[in-house]
């Protein structure tokens, strides 16, 4: 998964849980593998395609976690990519670049699953779902004179991502349809899902109960917020795979699809769908926590404009709420801003470890629960540690410095008298952050 705990000192390595957050990015590349991609476009201009495919697959590979194998004999070679629950293999000659991801088996023919496949098949641009004896694939294959480095990269991206997505729904919508090739999932100990499904349960039942106390058409607004903030947060802190996955991304559809629909409407099939979603049971969602090895992020990067428009926007919205006696609101309206950046773009590595802080800040509880010093603030008492939030802060920037130069932060307009206060204060100050790259 995507990133290495953030908020542990080398001192810390060793005494805190190894648990990661967040979704898999490849938007942090060091230099050699920047590199290593040119290198790829060049070999492949002068027909070297084995060596480009060897700078290609060295590109992607993320020495983290080891996501790729690659061999090759001469002109031959295999290769295998991890994405979440599935594993792309694929082979090469000195004519052809084929590679396929297994879905599901299928003991028996279904109509219901082929038209299924036929009508996902059009939105496909690189790969085609098919079916090989049992086996339920999409594959992927290209003549080598055009397998160019953005074709294999958006190709097996196609490939790796839509298997990835995939094989969990038509499992879980036609239950003819077996799991196969999940041997490489990595478990997580019993004791962090206990602790994780806890805290799902308790902030989806804490939400659904205030936002009930609110007037739905006065408050529609600060409601869509909380709402859209607890999705985040799922995702971020919890990190759910498979069918658990699929239910946030549908509640955050149901608030951006473009329609002539009433806040209010969209707060209410928000609300249903995660009363449904706390309604599941424990097997259920412990059977979406697991650990797996990714190749390719989900989301794309944005100019860094994009970004800090959505934090100021959030924090200009909160006025109301702060100024009437609603902190709760927002405080969470301000998670809002710097979350939806989370979960929609490829952020720059040390945004998300400022937004990591962000978290650990507004949610240490949750953080102390999985057995990490969270100590930044307690929300008992409503005091801050800000020798310790600073010394963070500055950790970060220091780790970066290297790749962003400029990478600043001024510590003296933190705010530490209210929790609302600090979190405006903290998100204006990454709004104006300068991640420009060497």
């Amino acid at each position: 998964m995507l990133d290495k705990l953030f908020g542990r000192s080398k001192k810390k390595a060793d005494t805190e849980p190894a648990i990661y957050f967040g979704r898999y990015s490849d938007n942090n590349k060091p230099v050699e593998k920047v590199n290593r991609w040119t290198d790829a476009e060049n070999l492949f201009k002068e027909k070297k395609y084995p060596e480009s495919f060897d700078a290609f697959f060295e590109y992607l590979r993320d020495d983290a976690q080891d996501n790729i194998v690659h061999e090759r004999n001469e002109s031959n070679g295999r290769f295998e990519l991890h994405q979440g629950s599935k594993i792309v293999r694929g082979n090469y000659n000195k004519d052809q670049l084929q590679a396929a991801v297994t879905l599901a088996r299928m003991p028996n023919p279904n109509v219901p699953v082929m038209r299924r496949l036929l009508e996902m098949n059009f939105n496909l641009y690189y790969s085609r779902y098919a079916l090989e004896g049992e086996k339920l694939c999409v594959c992927f294959d290209s003549d080598i004179e055009t397998a160019n480095p953005s074709k294999l990269y958006y190709g097996l991206k196609e490939l790796s991502t839509k298997g990835d997505k995939q094989d969990d729904l038509l499992v879980q919508d036609f239950s003819t349809l077996q799991r196969i090739d999940t041997e490489h999932i990595m478990a997580i100990p019993n004791e962090e899902k206990e602790i994780k499904y806890h805290w799902l349960q308790k902030w989806i039942s804490e939400t659904l109960s205030y936002v009930k106390t609110l007037d739905a058409d006065k408050f529609s607004g600060g409601i869509a917020y909380l709402l859209l903030a607890l999705a985040y947060r799922i995702d971020y802190l919890i990190v759910p795979e498979c069918t658990i996955l699929h239910d946030l991304e549908k509640i955050v559809e149901l608030y951006f699809k473009k329609d002539d629909r009433q806040t209010t409407e969209k707060n209410r099939d928000m609300m249903d769908s995660f009363e449904k979603l706390n309604n599941r049971s424990k097997e259920e969602v412990f059977e979406a926590l697991y650990r797996s090895k990714h190749t390719f992020a989900i989301v794309s990067p944005q100019h860094y404009k994009t970004i800090a428009d959505a934090i100021y926007n959030a924090s200009q919205n909160i006025k109301w709420y702060r100024d009437n006696d609603y902190p709760s609101i927002a405080a969470q309206m301000v998670e809002y801003g710097i979350a939806y950046c989370q979960y929609s773009y490829s952020l720059p590595r040390p945004v998300t470890e400022f937004f990591h802080l962000f978290m650990m800040v507004n949610h240490g509880e949750f953080f102390r629960a999985l057995g990490f010093n969270a100590s930044y603030y307690d929300a008992q008492t409503k005091h801050f540690d800000a020798d310790k939030v600073t010394a963070r802060i500055k950790q970060i920037i220091d780790a970066w410095k290297p790749k962003y130069p400029n990478l600043r932060m001024k510590l003296e307009n933190l705010k530490y008298d209210s929790l609302v206060s600090f979190n405006v204060s903290f998100t204006t100050e990454i709004e104006y952050l300068n991640v420009e790259t060497h």
